[in-house]
């Protein structure tokens, strides 16, 4: 499946508690698990202002639908086409 980088803006989302995260999460997983099987989240990056979140997906649509149901933001949504890291120098 594609891989996708998802920007949510966000504003103070970095002065969350542990408690609001992990409610996020769950509604998160919640929405994840009625969609089905075709997309799936990796990880997120909390910032200031900002998550990233790591998905993957079937298609951008369904991430925007998971978006939508969750009632979190997607900003910008991109497909990832290469990983690179220290080690792809060698």
């Amino acid at each position: 499946m594609p891989k996708f980088v998802i920007e949510r803006d966000m504003p103070a989302v970095g002065k969350l508690s542990a408690s609001d995260l992990r409610g996020a999460s769950q509604k998160s997983c919640e929405v994840l698990d009625a969609l089905g099987p075709k997309i799936q989240w990796i990880q997120s990056y909390v910032t200031d202002d900002k998550i990233y979140c790591v998905y993957y997906a079937a298609d951008e649509g369904l991430v925007r639908r998971h978006a939508e149901m969750s009632g979190f933001p997607a900003n910008r949504i991109s497909q990832v086409h290469s990983v690179i890291e220290p080690a792809t120098a060698e």
